[in-house]
């Protein structure tokens, strides 16, 4: 389990669905803003609500409660997916209100991880070696 998850009280646990679009954004997020470590989305229309994308959750915090959790995607089952395919989740709920802000947060971190990802000088990431034709003998 995630260490910020570990002591915290879950107030309801669902199985769930997270878009393949919303999956594969929070990777590519991970692979090229993070390297390695977890891509923290500030939510502006949410307050004091911010995103942290982790390799094994995405969770909801309130920065101003002492990064209390408020709701939290888990158990990601990738295992034999397709790329288009929709991923199966735990979704914890540790605040009564997690349900509403659930859809709200991932549709401001498709379009802040899109823009944050469209910044990126991806000069050194698109290098292509052009196939070169045999010639013809």
């Amino acid at each position: 389990m995630n260490p910020r998850l570990e002591n915290v009280p879950v107030y309801a646990s669902r199985p769930g669905k997270v878009s393949a679009e919303h999956y594969n954004l929070a990777q590519i997020a991970l692979k090229r803003l993070a390297k390695g470590g977890s891509v923290r989305v500030p939510l502006p229309k949410l307050r004091t609500l911010e995103l942290i994308i982790e390799p094994d959750a995405w969770i909801v915090i309130d920065a101003a409660l002492n990064e209390v959790p408020v709701v939290a995607w888990i158990d990601f089952q990738t295992r034999d997916r397709a790329l288009h395919e929709p991923v199966a989740c735990t979704v914890n709920h540790y605040h009564v209100h997690g349900g509403i802000v659930r859809g709200k947060v991932l549709e401001a971190m498709a379009l802040i991880l899109g823009e944050r990802l469209s910044d990126i000088d991806d000069t050194e990431l698109a290098k292509i070696t052009p196939l070169e034709r045999k010639p013809e003998e």
